[in-house]
């Protein structure tokens, strides 16, 4: 898993092999499977504090927010 640009970038692959030997012959099975997407992640996210756990074939994340930067009320200039 990779952040860029504001882009969560998840990439998964899976492989697996069945060797069966017999008397008269052996065979051998192989699969490969991949997954990949990306996720744009909101501005009020901090890139450096996501966190993710896989179970049960579960992907979660853990996304935590910026402090929001208050805003001040607007200022009146007198205009002479």
């Amino acid at each position: 898993m990779t952040i860029e640009n504001g882009c969560l970038n998840i990439l998964a692959e899976n492989t697996s092999s069945v060797e069966e030997k017999e008397k008269d012959y052996r065979r051998k099975e192989f699969s490969y499977s991949s997954f990949k997407k990306s996720l744009r992640l909101p501005e009020n996210v901090k890139d450096e504090e996501v966190k993710a756990t896989y179970k049960d074939g579960v992907l979660k994340f853990n996304l935590k927010k910026k402090e929001h930067t208050k805003k001040h009320a607007p200022k009146k200039i007198a205009v002479s």
